[in-house]
């Protein structure tokens, strides 16, 4: 097993000295410094940053980083301002908890299970949450809580409600909307933001049902995915993965289906997998994925 890490992640307001600053406060501690990559979107006048250093080794022990940071941040006067500046320290060898979220759709939850089975998603999977029942079997089959929660426009509030505790009670740290067919109202996503939805790139031009179908008549030349986080505006959340691949006159509705599916596992699961590798910074409705 490799040596436990560390990673903070850090967005702020630019200005000089930062990377060196950041460095600084790894070195001074006898930090060993394994990855750093930085960019700076010069229009937004955002820098971001993400530092990834080994444990072992580390002069401080790792309940009191956070405190010893914001110390170190202070005194230092590494941001002119705290006002817009984030930034987070997580673990390497503390597994994020997912809970997946789907409805009648079972081809990417099938393919996030056999990759967290194979090691391939380092994470735990302790929730499967559903506003159907068909897809009990395949959580009791791999041993993971399965919640059957209906929806319908009268019942959205109390079905939230439900939803949220459940994520509070298994200790959730992201979930995952893996072709779940209901759209999260703002209320619910101000409490538990941590969402990363997928769907195919047809959008917003064959929106709705049956967009495969359209598509065909359409006679389009590729095909796409899209994964993103989600917020209050449907489909509109920060991107952090996608792909296309391109179709033929030859092509069928059915060829279309299949391919659509099989990006939409890829690409799915490369999104999850650099949230759980820290390598997302969000900053307005934008991403930056140090890959």
């Amino acid at each position: 097993m490799p040596s436990p890490t560390m990673t903070l992640s850090i967005s702020c307001p630019d200005q000089r000295g930062l990377v060196a600053k950041l460095a600084q406060f790894v070195y001074r501690y006898n930090g060993n410094i394994i990855h750093a990559d930085h960019h700076t979107d010069a229009v937004a006048g955002i820098f971001l940053s993400r530092l990834e250093w080994e444990l072992d080794g580390f002069g401080i022990p790792r309940e009191q980083i956070g405190a010893t940071f914001i110390n170190y941040a202070q005194r230092e006067k590494l941001f002119a301002s705290w006002q817009g500046v984030r930034w987070q320290l997580r673990a390497s060898d503390v597994p994020y908890r997912l809970a997946i979220w789907v409805s009648r759709q079972e081809h990417c939850l099938w393919d996030l299970i056999l990759r967290q089975r194979a090691g391939d998603l380092p994470a735990e999977i302790p929730l499967i949450l559903s506003n159907h029942e068909q897809m009990r079997p395949i959580a009791e089959q791999f041993g993971i809580d399965f919640h059957y929660i209906p929806v319908t426009p009268d019942t959205k509030p109390m079905a939230e409600a439900k939803q949220l505790q459940l994520l509070n009670d298994y200790k959730i740290d992201l979930v995952i909307l893996a072709k779940y067919m209901q759209v999260l109202s703002p209320q619910f996503l101000e409490q538990f933001p941590q969402v990363i939805n997928i769907h195919h790139s047809f959008l917003p031009a064959f929106a709705g049902a049956n967009p495969y179908h359209r598509a065909h008549e359409r006679g389009v030349k590729i095909i796409g995915a899209t994964a993103h986080y989600a917020t209050a505006d449907l489909d509109e959340g920060p991107i952090i993965e996608q792909a296309v691949v391109s179709v033929s006159h030859r092509d069928t509705v059915a060829d279309l289906i299949r391919k659509g599916k099989d990006l939409e596992r890829i690409v799915l699961a490369r999104a999850v997998r650099l949230h759980l590798q820290n390598r997302i910074l969000v900053y307005g409705n934008r991403t930056a994925v140090f890959s």
